[in-house]
């Protein structure tokens, strides 16, 4: 039974994917908006090809397209459309845009050409294999690892997938650093539980190959005419959570190409969240609470990565869905969608 309300969902990651689907089914009428080319968020243009099929995700919109969904990819909402404007049309905005700001490396020679973002060359690639236009994610141009020496700085699940991807370009060498000491093989469960184990985790990227090197401490990226052609490093020791370098420990890395997958400090502020004036929590995400994902701004809603930071997807699908409710909620009085 339709609604006669109107639901504007912004991000079309595993957040934005969940709630647009949980309101349709509730009976509003929902436009889901899309920056990319394609939907799905970094489900899509984060993870490899080889980690998670694609299919999964055209199945999954499929289905929301049947359920009534409205997709609209290539449509930014900050620059194609105003949030003033969703907010004039739509009885709710959710805001579901991920955390996208990328942590810089601040040291000497790293504005150098060869440094560039892990996001920036995984999305490359997936658009490739997709046969989409890479250049829209190319501002600084193309990127490819074939034949040469790469260093991966970071060593989460995003410093993973540029190893895998680098040797499936056919790179030169490929050397993963990560500036915490190296994780036990198994992890003290009496130190940890509930928490998630401190444990040293070997993907199926590094098993096909890489060297993995831990405590270390980037000073300086080398070359030559604005050309990477080393990194130079310190390793350092951890005590009582303080660091501190090794002296003479200095040593340089050859370096073709340097990769930063060092995590995320939250959403972009250009565009969206700008136009829509939301308050902001200490961290720089949108500040919204996980009873009702509301906003500071009347009507608009928050949640996955935008509003709780970088996260897994799993976390994404569950405030998608959470935000979902307290919106039907919000709008009709009364809610049968699951909590």
């Amino acid at each position: 039974h339709k609604t006669g309300k109107a639901v504007a969902v912004v991000g079309s990651g595993p957040a934005g994917m969940a709630c647009a689907q949980q309101l349709a089914r509730a009976g509003h009428s929902v436009t889901l908006f899309e920056k990319n080319d394609r939907m799905g968020g970094l489900l899509r243009y984060g993870i490899p090809d080889f980690k998670m099929e694609k299919d999964l995700i055209n199945r999954r919109l499929m289905q929301m397209q049947a359920e009534g969904v409205v997709l609209k990819e290539s449509t930014e909402v900050g620059v194609h459309v105003s949030m003033e404007s969703l907010r004039e049309n739509f009885d709710a905005v959710v805001m579901s845009g991920g955390a996208e700001e990328a942590r810089q490396l601040t040291i000497p020679g790293a504005e150098k050409s060869g440094v560039r973002l892990a996001m920036e060359f995984l999305t490359q690639q997936n658009k490739r294999n997709a046969g989409d236009d890479e250049m829209r994610a190319a501002p600084r141009g193309s990127i490819l690892a074939t034949g040469k020496h790469v260093i991966v700085i970071g060593g989460g699940d995003t410093g993973s997938d540029c190893v895998g991807t680098s040797n499936r370009q056919g790179a030169a060498s490929v050397t993963q650093i990560e500036i915490m000491p190296k994780p036990p093989v198994r992890e003290n469960k009496a130190l940890s539980w509930p928490d998630w184990p401190m444990k040293l985790r070997t993907s199926s990227s590094h098993e096909e190959g890489c060297e993995r090197d831990w405590s270390i401490l980037t000073k300086r990226v080398v070359g030559t005419n604005g050309v990477v052609e080393g990194l130079e490093c310190v390793r350092v020791e951890w005590a009582d959570g303080q660091m501190q370098e090794i002296a003479g420990s200095e040593f340089t890395l050859k370096a073709d190409l340097i990769f930063l997958a060092m995590g995320f400090v939250g959403p972009r502020k250009a565009g969206m969240l700008d136009q829509s004036e939301v308050a902001l929590d200490p961290r720089g995400n949108v500040a919204a609470n996980v009873v009702d994902y509301q906003t500071s701004v009347e009507n608009v809603f928050a949640c996955g990565d935008m509003r709780r930071g970088q996260s897994l997807v799993v976390w994404a699908i569950r405030e998608g869905r959470q935000c979902a409710r307290a919106v039907d909620l919000h709008l009709m009085g009364t809610t049968e969608l699951p909590l």
